[in-house]
């Protein structure tokens, strides 16, 4: 047989490769990750109809922000679920928005307290929520990441070794 042919002992057999269920976002444990992502663009979206729709004068930019977070939420609960290639890239894109989104706004909340007059769902890093908000974008990015290590069969732990 030759070298060409040869299967490198490293390489994973049909056996070890990931099921379609496993290559999934949204399945497995990742079924908890787009119930909380639901749960919480559930609610984010009706904290923020509701403080729009009855409160709005009183502090436009935090309204807007919960809002903006609603959406968020709803995009990367979607993608995730979804779990094809093109969702998941959008769900990334969401995620990481998301922890900026967290990050600025939480800490913008404690430094400049004036400019967010009511809480909004990333302020004080989502306080109001149990700190999930702050939580959640680093749990679902990793998720992200393992499920394209396995889907790609990529190493997590650093490049590929040289092939002899």
């Amino acid at each position: 047989m030759s070298e060409r042919n040869t299967p490198r002992p490293d390489a994973p057999t049909p056996d070890d490769r990931p099921s379609a269920a496993d290559e999934h976002t949204g399945h497995g444990a990742g079924r908890l990750l787009v119930a909380v992502y639901g749960l919480l663009a559930l609610a984010a979206t009706g904290r923020s109809v509701l403080q729009i729709v009855e409160y709005f004068d009183r502090a436009p930019v935090s309204y807007l922000l919960s809002a903006l977070a609603a959406v968020i939420y709803i995009i990367a609960t979607v993608g995730l679920a979804r779990g094809n290639r093109t969702s998941v890239r959008v769900a990334a894109v969401a995620v990481t928005i998301e922890l900026i989104g967290v990050l600025v706004v939480g800490a913008l909340s404690y430094a400049m307290s004036d400019a967010f007059p009511d809480k909004t769902v990333w302020s004080h890093f989502g306080q109001g929520y149990g700190y999930v908000p702050l939580v959640l974008p680093f749990l679902g990015l990793w998720w992200i990441w393992r499920h394209r290590a396995l889907v790609t069969g990529s190493s997590m732990s650093g490049p590929p070794e040289p092939r002899r």
